[in-house]
């Protein structure tokens, strides 16, 4: 008797599809479920793979049913993609979703717990508070209006409180003071609200013994450590430091054929947030490293002396990926002998 093996789910707000085969790949199931039924279809379902893509509430849906004693495959969506035979339903996502998921050589997302979810909720909340606070370039904008300039950057935001405030009636009118004023009690609250999220990345952090860990690898310091604990579930997936640091986009992007193989600009694959926090890192690094006599800061004394700087850095941030895989993998603190060991074949740029 034939019996379904791997279900595809192919999530949804409120209408959930099915796509139910056997191990042969044969379809044995199709239908739509709603959002209240889901669990209860599963309850009733025999333990089976189920499959859906890595996207939103993703995590919470593989929570859930893993529970249930099924075992949950998350497949990121450009590894689905190859699979979608034509058009763009429901149904049709939910067999590509089977069908990749059932490849033997396909890669997986694991699964976040709540813990880890909340801690990344933190990050992408500062990232987006940044990114608001940056409004105080149209504030400089507004008051160059009115003839008043200002050097760029947040440290220079007690300079145009001192504008607002100080400037007379006739240089500034009350109408754009107004305005003006909203603009920097905005930036205030957003300053506030930054100093708090900071404050319980750091509690976490102290109560964390990984976050511990990787706090003393170079180039990594409170953000970077905490983010890596959030979006890296277990480093042990990954085979070796080099894979790491492809993951996360720091390595060449391979174009070849007939043989010959050459190497590009870095690709820019996986998540953004550590790509950045990583060159970020590697550029305040790089700086302190001119004049050390330790073997990494030779290694970047001597890949200046042949490459650009920009290069450099990105090749630093290559290399600082990889030590921080092998703290989180080995589970022990920065050690630079055994991180060159375990970081082997790091490249030169």
């Amino acid at each position: 008797m034939n019996e379904i093996s791997i279900i595809g789910l192919d999530l949804a707000k409120q209408v959930f599809q099915v796509h139910g085969a056997d191990k042969a790949g044969r379809c044995l199931l199709r239908k739509q479920i709603k959002r209240r039924e889901v669990l209860r279809f599963f309850t009733e379902l025999a333990p089976c793979i189920v499959a859906m893509e890595a996207c939103g509430s993703a995590h919470y849906w593989a929570r859930q049913i893993a529970k249930l004693g099924h075992e949950v495959r998350l497949v990121p969506p450009a590894y689905v993609k190859p699979y979608v035979k034509r058009g763009k339903t429901d149904r049709i996502d939910a067999e590509a979703i089977c069908e990749a998921a059932s490849r033997p050589g396909m890669r997986f997302v694991p699964v976040k717990t709540v813990e880890q979810q909340s801690l990344t909720t933190l990050h992408r909340s500062r990232e987006l508070l940044i990114k608001t606070r940056t409004m105080v370039n149209a504030l400089r904008a507004h008051l160059a209006e009115f003839g008043f300039i200002a050097a760029k950057g947040i440290g220079k935001l007690p300079d145009l409180i001192k504008i607002v405030s100080e400037a007379t009636a006739e240089a500034l009118p009350e109408m754009a003071r107004a305005a003006l004023s909203g603009f920097l009690e905005a930036i205030a609250l957003i300053n506030r609200q930054l100093d708090d999220i900071e404050k319980r990345l750091r509690a976490w952090h102290n109560a964390n013994p990984q976050s511990k860990r990787l706090e003393t690898a170079p180039g990594v310091g409170l953000i970077s450590a905490t983010a890596l604990c959030a979006l890296v579930p277990d480093p042990k997936l990954f085979k070796n430091g080099r894979h790491f640091a492809a993951w996360i986009g720091l390595t060449p992007r391979l174009d070849g054929t007939g043989g010959k193989t050459r190497l590009g600009r870095i690709s820019k694959a996986g998540d953004r947030t550590l790509r950045r926090l990583f060159v970020l890192g590697a550029t305040s690094l790089l700086k302190s490293l001119a004049n050390k006599t330790t073997s990494l800061a030779l290694w970047v004394q001597a890949l200046l002396a042949r490459r650009s700087r920009r290069a450099v850095t990105v090749a630093l941030a290559n290399k600082l990926a990889r030590i921080a895989w092998a703290v989180m993998a080995s589970g022990e603190a920065y050690r630079p002998a055994a991180a060159a060991q375990l970081t082997s074949g790091a490249g030169s740029a």
